[in-house]
């Protein structure tokens, strides 16, 4: 189809274009239909196909220009990108849509094209690695937290203190001054699980006791109405329990696993925060290096990445509709941060020849398979049943990626 083309805006991803249908198409496009219509339409009086034609066009005249339209629309837009070469990014929208009988077809098209990356500067950058060595300090936090999980919780007759699980009943006054009914929670105190002037009476409330004093919502607290409000409060402890560490003994480490010493499950402790923090200090490194590249190689991305991006964050935190604007806009910047990593990644895969194989795919499951002492064959039939050979793909690509970079760039060991 022979189509004029007038741009009317192209700004970075963004592309608005004039198109003007020749009135030979307009009219060949509607015949078409109409043709259609007469051997296909049904006609009170008449056999199917055999009313006039200038009956037909009179009574299906809406129905034929509408297919018309769709046909000529969808021409016209293989036609447009065909002869702009555009690389979309999204499907395109027709706006300002003129279709009249005896003139051209008008419409403006609205797309985003895939963005221009050349990367022209992706080394000479230094970045910091943050240090990956565990403390003991960290160390015995980590075992106090294993501990923890196997406390017991016992009743206690005294005013509560930090970390002590406590049941109150609690009660806030309404708008209009009346006290509500009170409702029951089990607050542990020093997780904010209750607001600081909420805590601080309970704080001061022993089993069997009751206070009620003004407390000050906090400004920042979520829902408005109530922020930064002060209103009465009461505070009824029913019971105060304190948690109790089991000792650190080779019985908890044979209750904690197959460790027969405290020594045993100490090492082993430490050798997973070992691999967690090399792993977190690889992938800062990591981040490091794409937020200089970004800095220096700027490009706009298509907003449409974006949203698709950000509903699938919605989909996968099950965010409920009323939420769905004020989650987009604290998290658009995180979903265009990912949208652009995987721009730089992809990019200097494919410019570099660093994109994963197939047989580099076949490869590392065999590895997985050995490190669980499975078969090969029936472990990629279970991973490619479950959609994940793409995520093993991409994997590889991103390693080959950062290998690549981290030969041509400098990292530097934090403290």
């Amino acid at each position: 189809m022979n189509v004029e083309i007038e741009t009317t805006k192209a700004e970075g991803v963004e592309r608005h274009l004039r198109v003007s249908v020749p009135v030979t198409a307009v009219s060949a496009a509607t015949e078409k239909a109409a043709r259609r219509y007469a051997g296909a339409a049904r006609v009170p009086g008449f056999r199917a196909g055999k009313a006039p034609a200038a009956m037909v066009r009179k009574r299906f005249a809406q129905e034929i220009k509408q297919e018309a339209l769709e046909q000529l629309l969808r021409e016209a837009y293989d036609a447009v990108v065909a002869k702009e070469e555009l690389k979309l990014a999204s499907q395109p929208h027709a706006h300002d849509v003129s279709f009249e009988d005896g003139k051209p077809l008008t419409f403006e098209l609205h797309c985003e094209v895939r963005p221009e990356i050349t990367l022209t500067q992706v080394e000479g950058f230094t970045v910091t690695r943050p240090s990956s060595v565990v403390t003991e300090e960290q160390l015995q936090e980590q075992i106090d937290r294993i501990r923890e999980e196997r406390a017991t919780w016992t009743p206690v007759t005294e005013q509560a203190l930090e970390g002590d699980q406590v049941t109150v009943m609690l009660a806030a006054a309404e708008a209009d001054g009346t006290m509500a009914a009170p409702t029951e929670y089990k607050i542990e105190i020093g997780k904010g699980q209750a607001i600081p002037g909420v805590e601080e009476l309970v704080l001061r409330c022993g089993p069997g006791e009751t206070l009620e004093e003004a407390v000050c919502w906090p400004e920042d607290f979520p829902d408005e109405a109530q922020a930064g409000k002060t209103k009465p409060v009461r505070v009824s402890v029913l019971e105060v329990k304190r948690r109790e560490m089991p000792p650190l003994d080779d019985a908890l480490a044979r209750e904690l696993g197959d460790f027969d010493t405290v020594a045993a499950l100490t090492d082993t402790v430490r050798r997973d925060m070992v691999q967690h923090a090399e792993r977190d200090a690889d992938a800062a490194a990591r981040q490091g290096l794409l937020d200089a590249i970004l800095a220096a190689n700027p490009f706009p991305v298509p907003p449409s990445w974006v949203s698709r991006l950000l509903g699938m964050y919605v989909e996968a935190y099950r965010i409920p509709p009323e939420e769905h604007d004020k989650f987009a806009q604290e998290l658009g910047p995180t979903a265009e941060r990912q949208v652009r990593r995987d721009l730089v990644i992809e990019t200097l895969a494919d410019r570099e020849g660093l994109m994963a194989t197939e047989k580099d795919v076949d490869d590392r499951i065999s590895d997985m398979a050995a490190k669980r002492g499975a078969d090969a064959g029936k472990l990629y039939a279970s991973l490619q049943q479950a959609g994940r050979l793409a995520e093993i793909e991409r994997g590889i690509t991103e390693d080959r990626v950062f290998q690549w970079l981290l030969e041509r760039n400098t990292v530097v060991t934090g403290e």
